[in-house]
């Protein structure tokens, strides 16, 4: 049990013995896009098996849009604290709201200590492959933010073929069209884990682009899904599934070169999904679907922010589990680093640890509220909204009318049934906590046009 490693003091645990970690990090993958997560249609081996042989998370979150998700994921903070609450360089309007969003930041400040900071000074070697979306110049590129191997899409990141590749922020790749963007990204991950020694552990944070869109499929795995069509009683988006499936391919390479180079037993894999996936039609036919799941990315409903999560440690993380206690992404920092011992942490965290739920998966996770916070138009119909969950109820509020929802997750999934008059003193307390906890930690709030009233 991963208990027994935990109970080592950093002082004596030899650098070798400190396990490997890779965080992988898919874009817009929807809660359901995988077979073990009960999707008939797109095949997923390498990730199915993960799921057999380690933890499976029924209510994992991130937040409703990828920077807020990976600037939380990096720091340990929730994206609120940052003002990192929809994607970089995003300013949505809309004339006919009654209210106008507040500008994002820029990007993640240089000053933040980031999980990669926090591991190289733990002897870890630090590697960066795929989006980073937190800023774009030599102190807030993943060089800048400790990472010593990178290797960052660059130029034309919304496709798959003619994009950039850049490396202690110059371009060392440009694709003539000839080379499938996952399929690059799984070969940098592989070389930096190639490069690593015995002697040193490493932290590898692979940030595959798929299946954001645009949707652009490998050719050869198109017609496999064409055949498929038809066959399920939900329909799915054949394109879409190939991409989801190279991505699982790349994962799979990944494991073989792990076990190649004897690393298996020591490294703990992490898969997530940065938010929710498109379920609405947006440049291409629907994407995905996350029902019974209410809503997609750019909302605060539990389609836009319960994700897949798979943990995979061999001989260390009890195998075929299934782990139904929630947590969010910001609960990273504080769980790698008690994983390695390191009780040093910057402060203002808002994540907490989840290695007592990992040890102990059938044991309830008292993980207490997290908070969603996205004052925003999204490009998938999201509108400014907030939402708080402390134990199996979540209240939601939006920003534009100021009217609340109130919904207990444990009898309704699909947030079908709002509760909050037949609940008012539940509703009160929630909409307080989200009130109180929006000016503790400084959330910029959409501005109330003139003349408007709630």
């Amino acid at each position: 049990m991963l208990v027994l490693i935990f109970l080592c003091s950093p002082l004596l645990l030899p650098a070798q013995q400190k396990p490997n970690i890779i965080f992988i990090l898919a874009d817009d993958l929807g809660y359901k896009d995988l077979g073990c997560y009960g999707n008939p249609f797109i095949e997923t081996p390498v990730l199915d098996q993960m799921a057999a042989d380690g933890m499976l998370f029924t209510q994992a979150y991130a937040h409703p849009a990828c920077s807020p998700s990976r600037a939380a994921l990096m720091t340990g903070k929730h994206p609120a604290r940052l003002g990192i609450t929809t994607a970089l360089g995003l300013n949505r309007q809309d004339e006919s709201s009654p209210v106008i969003t507040p500008k994002v930041a820029d990007f993640l400040p240089s000053e933040e200590i980031t999980l990669a900071e926090q591991l190289k000074e733990n002897g870890y070697a630090t590697g960066m492959v795929g989006k980073w979306h937190l800023g774009h110049d030599d102190a807030t590129l993943p060089h800048g933010q400790g990472f010593e191997y990178d290797r960052v899409i660059s130029k034309n990141g919304l496709d798959y073929y003619n994009y950039g590749i850049s490396s202690q922020g110059k371009e060392i790749f440009m694709d003539d069209g000839s080379d499938y963007l996952t399929d690059k990204l799984s070969d940098y991950a592989v070389q930096f884990i190639e490069s690593q020694k015995d002697k040193k552990p490493f932290f590898l944070y692979l940030a595959y682009s798929a299946p954001h869109l645009l949707i652009v499929p490998k050719a050869e795995k198109v017609s496999k899904y064409m055949w498929k069509l038809g066959q399920t009683d939900e329909e799915y988006n054949p394109y879409y599934a190939t991409m989801v499936e190279s991505m699982d391919e790349g994962i799979g390479r990944i494991l073989s070169v792990l076990e190649a180079k004897g690393m298996l037993e020591n490294t703990l894999v992490i898969f997530k999904s940065d938010n929710g996936g498109v379920g609405m039609d947006q440049i291409a036919y629907r994407p995905t679907s996350m029902e019974p799941l209410r809503k997609w990315k750019g909302h605060v409903y539990e389609g836009g922010i319960r994700v897949p999560m798979l943990m995979y440690w061999k001989n260390e993380i009890d195998a075929g589990v299934k782990n139904n206690n929630y947590l969010v992404i910001e609960d990273f920092v504080p769980t790698l680093m008690e994983l390695i011992g390191e009780k040093d942490l910057p402060q203002n965290l808002d994540g907490k640890s989840i290695l007592s739920t990992v040890n102990n998966p059938s044991q309830a996770f008292e993980r207490g509220p997290i908070y969603f916070h996205f004052p925003h138009f999204s490009g998938q119909g999201g509108y400014p909204a907030g939402a708080v969950r402390d134990g199996e109820w979540k209240l939601v509020e939006d920003y534009e009318t100021g009217k609340t929802e109130l919904f207990n997750l444990a009898e309704d999934i699909a947030e079908s049934n709002d509760l909050k008059f037949s609940e008012p003193e539940k509703t009160e307390k929630l909409w307080q906590m989200l009130k109180n906890w929006q000016k503790s930690i400084g959330a910029k709030m959409p501005a109330r046009k003139a003349g408007h009233k709630y």
